[in-house]
């Protein structure tokens, strides 16, 4: 089935007071904000230091008759045109774009009291990999009041900025600008975990439950849920069951993190006296838990510190200007189609454009390196590269014994130590809460998501409601799937399918060439007639043209 080609409707979910998709006989114009200056913009927001965060006039009606106006759930029972599951800044870039329809009912629910992002590898002086521009929406709407620059503004470090010239913010300023847009935007509600999505054929509209309150209705539904931590199958057991192994993702917030408890959570300095530290993965979080173990041990010498890569070299990140083309609507719309068969082996073979470790980063680590060797000779450090762990267990003595393989040398050895960080990525998972509606799903043969190229995903045809996912569809979208600087252009593209089909329109603008690279057959897609193009949003003027 694919749900690009969907039987469905463009109004098969408007409402009684739009227009009848039938009379849509001349393309219409983008809704009258995205080109109309900001100040004369007709939205409802006042400067934020003016803005009451108060509840919505309805508030939630809870199942036993009482309201609850301390923690607003917007309005259970009304129809919602776009409901979120999660937010992270993917779908929180949803949220702040949607925020700027009029006339579009949204609501974003995450199960967490407030908004936290990896709060576990908030790094001292850690940087983002992407420019400050990879904001919420900034790539599609500059003008949006929920942008980095408004922040800036809204803090009063607009001239800090302009003089600190960081083209790459540090991971805590980026959380603490979406935690800034999360807790002002209207349509965000916290502390509403989602159990169940279920169908409900007579209304023809998802039902999202959320446990003791009625189940909102939604004509769309976006998952944004996030990625689950890949662990090996070498340390699935010993991280069940508490032993000395922990995901870089909690290294600042795990009991068992090689940092002291009193200092962990918020960086301090200081090392459990545990001995042997051993880092496996050879991404940025473990390039940057190694730098950071490296840079807490000063210059005294101590118990070893080790670095393992399945990789055979420590390559950096590809970062050049052309191989940036990878991340841009462009690349995504030349990836989703290929066949199957070619994406599956093709993303693996681009690890270094989206799971390498940053050239700064390695380049800090060898200068850290360097620098002890001044004093103390060569430091207690091993870094080791191609090399797979194939078992670990716990020690006679205590500790960790990992049984590896150099596959280049053929060699098999032992390394003890006594803990271990797993840097070992994220992938996307399916939600329990879909387990209502997963047989609604049209999964692929390896159990994945068939997905369209505007992100919604194949359902069976009875199913008329949009289901769309976000950061989980790097096997039919490409690498560009867990970047930020994509996240934006991804939520317009939704948001102008959402827009489209409740109100007739779509909300933005979108470009329709963003890149010089022709990454299929010359004139396979820019060359040819513009009809023959496909759009996230047809009825959008042309755009950007390059000469």
């Amino acid at each position: 089935m694919d749900p690009s080609r969907s039987p469905v409707g463009a109004g098969a979910h408007r409402r009684p007071d739009q227009p009848d998709p039938s009379r849509r006989l001349q393309p219409l114009e983008p809704l009258p904000f995205v080109s109309q200056p900001f100040e004369s913009q007709p939205f409802e927001s006042q400067p934020f230091e003016s803005q009451p965060l108060a509840p919505l006039p309805l508030g939630p009606q809870r199942l036993d008759g009482q309201r609850q106006a301390s923690q607003p759930l917007g309005t259970p029972g009304v129809v919602h045109d776009l409901v979120g599951v999660g937010l992270g800044p993917f779908n929180l870039s949803l949220a702040a774009l949607a925020d700027r329809v009029p006339g579009l009912r949204s609501v974003f629910l995450e199960a967490k009291p407030e908004f936290s992002w990896h709060p576990g590898l908030m790094i001292e002086g850690a940087r983002m990999q992407v420019p400050f521009l990879a904001d919420l929406v900034s790539l599609v709407d500059p003008t949006s009041p929920w942008s980095f620059l408004a922040y800036l503004g809204d803090r009063d470090r607009l001239f800090p900025f302009y003089f600190a010239e960081q083209w790459h913010l540090t991971r805590r300023e980026y959380a603490d600008y979406c935690r800034w847009a999360a807790t002002r935007l209207p349509n965000c509600r916290f502390d509403s975990p989602v159990k169940a999505v279920r169908w409900n054929a007579e209304q023809a509209l998802f039902e999202v439950e959320v446990p003791g309150y009625e189940p909102y209705l939604a004509r769309h539904l976006v998952l944004g849920v996030g990625t689950e931590p890949v662990v090996p199958p070498a340390f699935a057991e010993l991280l069940a069951t508490a032993g000395p192994v922990l995901h870089s993702g909690e290294y600042l917030t795990s009991p068992r993190s090689p940092l002291t408890p009193a200092e962990g959570s918020d960086n301090g300095g200081g090392l459990r006296p545990l001995g042997d530290v051993t880092v496996v993965g050879s991404g940025q979080s473990g390039a940057e838990v190694f730098l950071d173990l490296l840079r807490r041990r000063g210059q005294a010498a101590g118990p070893r510190l080790r670095w393992i890569t399945r990789s055979a070299a420590l390559a950096p990140m590809e970062y050049s200007k052309l191989g940036l083309e990878h991340f841009t609507p462009d690349y995504t719309r030349y990836f989703h189609g290929l066949p199957e068969p070619v994406r599956d082996t093709l993303v693996p073979r681009q690890w270094q454009l989206y799971k390498a470790a940053s050239a700064e980063t390695l380049a800090a680590i060898h200068e850290a390196l360097y620098e002890r060797t001044a004093a103390h000779g060569a430091p207690d450090v091993e870094i080791v590269p191609g090399t797979e762990v194939l078992a670990a267990r716990r020690g006679p003595c205590g500790g960790l014994e990992l049984h590896c393989v150099h596959p280049q040398s053929a060699a098999e050895y032992t390394l003890r130590t006594d803990l271990v960080v797993l840097a070992t990525g994220y992938a996307a998972r399916r939600p329990a809460l879909l387990d209502p509606i997963d047989h609604l799903v049209d999964w692929d043969a390896k159990g994945r998501y068939r997905v369209g190229l505007d992100y919604r995903v194949g359902l069976w045809p009875g199913v008329t409601a949009g289901l769309y996912v976000q950061n989980a569809e790097l096997h039919t979208h490409g690498v560009g799937t867990p970047d930020l600087g994509l996240g934006a252009h991804r939520a317009a593209v939704i948001l102008n399918a959402v827009c489209s089909d409740v109100l007739g329109r779509p909300a933005h603008r979108l470009p329709e060439a963003t890149a010089w690279t022709t990454f299929g057959r010359p004139g396979s897609a820019r060359d040819l007639p513009a009809e023959h193009v496909e759009r996230s949003a047809p009825e959008s003027p042309a755009a950007l043209v390059h000469p």
